[in-house]
């Protein structure tokens, strides 16, 4: 979870994430010599039968509905290949003759024809139009001729739009990520909000920026990869989607990698997270519940880092003060119990989730936590010196008032540290709430009662938690400026 408390850029795939991956054969475009059932039986041919490949699937449905006669026969199936970007099947007319029939991406399929001026015109106008289009071929081997064009629409989910909106929100950028062709992505990605330059097909620019570009098209598995490398080598924290097994390699490199609920197992073993519903809804999630960790964790540190200033500076300054220790082995070990049981409830704490996204900074976090324990020490050593020479209390006393300090002071800092801003922004959990009655209460009875310590008039005891309760509200006025200044937020 903490990888996606640090998400800045989203690399997401279109098909199924966002849109409905609800595929559906919307148009067909026969060559001269072949008609609309011989162009989707050619491509049935060139399809998976019973797999799960979305593309595939909606070509068969679409085929069954339009039988078509004279097909060739199917000898052998090639499946898809994401580098070539198509599938084909090796098949025998009713001649007799050795076929081959292939379907794929356009200019994929065209490279292996004759250039055709108006096939290119017709998907241009498809892609345009936000299709996804795919070409069929046909013939011998050796020269194949281009049977048709098929377009399939896949709208964009209902909620695609608003969760982009949220993750902008965020503060984590967007970018979609897909094999389409250039101008089918941009119809998709203006229709869910991602506004930018498109990246023509080919090799990632260098010097890549995440603003640079709102879609990538025309990307291979591999291309996907590199897309990592490059937001990496910039200094971002990357999320990469995918699906397939070739998708395992960007998922590994990156610092979470998100696989879909239809991915692969190859694919959800190299991820960091695997999703259970379609859409983006879990991925954002994710990230808040990632923030959420990550500021229960930092209040830790900040509260680990102040504790053990405060104290190891205040048994120098009591021994200095008083000419002894100021803290017996005992009252140690019970300041180490209250302190475990408020520290302990602070994990079901109620936090908000950052605003942008996390990342450790150690030394910001060591300073602010030495400022904190400094300012508690000012608080118990001001107190300390107030019961010395004001109120005259002697070595065994003063011990009690120095515990007693320590678990005052602990709690207020606690609930300072607890917010970036102001006290009162989230409310504390009743855990946390029922912690620290219970620390007050215990350290409060065995101050005045007299147990394992010398007693301390009550009014001590009651004015010493007033003084930590004032102390708590300036130490948060002056806390918020530091926490800007440092970037804890």
């Amino acid at each position: 979870m903490d990888e996606a408390a640090s998400i800045e850029v989203l690399c997401v795939d279109k098909t199924g994430t966002l849109t409905r991956n609800e595929l559906k054969v919307t148009a067909v475009r026969p060559m001269p010599g072949f008609n609309e059932s011989h162009v989707l039986g050619l491509a049935a041919l060139a399809s998976s039968d019973g797999g799960q490949d979305p593309v595939d699937a909606a070509i068969r449905s679409a085929a069954s509905q339009v039988l078509a006669s004279d097909l060739p026969r199917l000898s052998k199936f090639v499946p898809f290949d994401s580098a070539t970007k198509m599938s084909e099947a090796l098949a025998v007319d009713p001649g007799g003759a050795a076929v081959r029939a292939v379907k794929g991406a356009f200019a994929a399929v065209i490279g292996l024809t004759q250039p055709s001026p108006d096939a290119s015109a017709i998907a241009n106008q498809l892609e345009a139009q936000g299709f996804r289009v795919l070409a069929v071929a046909v013939g011998p081997p050796e020269v194949m001729k281009l049977a048709g064009i098929i377009a399939l629409s896949d709208p964009p989910r209902a909620d695609s739009a608003a969760l982009i909106t949220e993750l902008r929100a965020l503060g984590v950028r967007t970018v979609m990520v897909t094999g389409d062709a250039p101008a089918t992505a941009a119809i998709v990605a203006r229709a869910v909000g991602l506004d930018g330059a498109v990246c023509p097909p080919g090799p990632i620019p260098d010097g890549l920026h995440p603003e640079d570009f709102a879609v990538f098209a025309g990307v291979l598995p591999e291309g996907k990869y590199n897309l990592v490398k490059a937001f990496q080598k910039g200094g971002h924290t990357v999320g990469m989607c995918g699906d397939g097994a070739n998708d395992a390699p960007a998922l590994r490199q990156a610092q979470m990698g998100i696989a879909v609920s239809t991915a692969t197992d190859v694919a959800k073993s190299a991820a960091g997270i695997v999703l259970t519903k379609p859409g983006l809804g879990g991925i954002i999630a994710s990230v808040k519940e990632g923030r959420v960790t990550f500021q229960r964790i930092l209040t830790y540190a900040l509260n680990s880092v102040n504790k053990k200033t405060v104290q190891v500076l205040f048994l120098a300054v009591g021994l200095v003060m008083t000419g002894h220790a100021i803290l017996t082995p005992m009252l140690m070990v019970i300041i180490m119990l209250t302190g475990d049981l408020l520290g302990m409830s602070l994990t079901t704490d109620n936090v908000r989730p950052s605003p942008t996204p996390n990342a450790w900074r150690i030394g910001e976090l060591t300073i602010a936590g030495v400022f904190i324990g400094i300012a508690e020490l000012i608080f118990c050593t001001a107190v300390l010196v107030v019961g010395k020479f004001y109120l005259g209390f002697g070595i065994e006393a003063l011990r009690t008032l120095a515990f007693v300090l320590i678990v005052f002071g602990n709690q207020a800092t606690t609930y300072t540290n607890r917010e970036r801003q102001h006290l009162g922004s989230a409310r504390p959990s009743r855990w946390l709430i029922g912690s620290s009655v219970v620390d007050l209460a215990t350290a409060s009875t065995l101050a005045t009662c007299g147990i394992a310590m010398t007693p301390l008039p009550i009014l001590v005891v009651g004015g010493t938690l007033v003084a930590a309760a004032v102390f708590a509200f300036i130490l948060d006025f002056a806390k918020v400026p530091v926490f800007k200044r440092l970037r804890i937020a």
